[in-house]
């Protein structure tokens, strides 16, 4: 058969695995998240995958190229939860706890989302090439924030959401509710 030939899927004759890339893209999430970027590397990463080593070209350029989808899949995770929230507002108030529900919930809901978020920011820091992952994530977020609060206010609440979160999660104090709302509402005041 030749090359022009041969069904859709497959390569040199043989079915490829459909699931493959998003696989090796799950298993990167993971090893950055318990060994950061500095200790992912192609070998780790296609050993966690299942897949032969080899197979990792076939996919990804390189550590940066399957980094780039790594963190581009688990950015746009973040940001689609953090719309359907404020999408699902009806009215400011509702807009206003939605806000403080993402804070407190969603972004970095666990320890592992937590790494990553930062593994990002310090690799988008490092390396200008990612930070149109880091752009695109708070453009989607601003742009969600902007449905219910004009384009200052939801450039402030973006900063404060992030700001927060971090306080929230590396803090060895339990935080309250209550100073997240006061927050919020401050900064949404009329």
């Amino acid at each position: 058969m030749a090359a022009q030939e041969r069904p859709p899927g497959s390569r040199l004759g043989r079915r490829n695995d459909p699931e493959r890339r998003d696989r090796i893209i799950d298993a990167c999430l993971d090893l950055v998240s318990r060994s950061g970027v500095a200790g992912t590397s192609h070998r780790k990463v296609a050993a966690a995958a299942g897949v032969p080593l080899g197979a990792m070209t076939y996919y990804f350029d390189g550590m940066d190229d399957l980094l780039k989808a790594a963190f581009t899949r688990f950015a746009t995770m973040i940001s689609d939860r953090f719309e359907r929230r404020m999408a699902a507002a009806t009215d400011p108030e509702l807009a206003r706890q939605a806000v403080v529900a993402i804070i407190l919930e969603d972004v970095f809901g666990d320890d592992r989302e937590l790494v990553l978020s930062h593994e990002l920011y310090t690799l988008a820091a490092r390396e200008p090439a990612f930070r149109s992952i880091t752009t695109a994530w708070m453009g989607r977020s601003r742009a969600a924030l902007e449905r219910h609060f004009d384009p200052e206010t939801a450039r402030m609440l973006d900063a404060l959401i992030e700001g927060l979160t971090i306080h929230r999660a590396l803090d060895s104090q339990a935080r309250d509710r209550r100073e997240v709302e006061v927050a919020v509402a401050r900064i949404t005041a009329r």
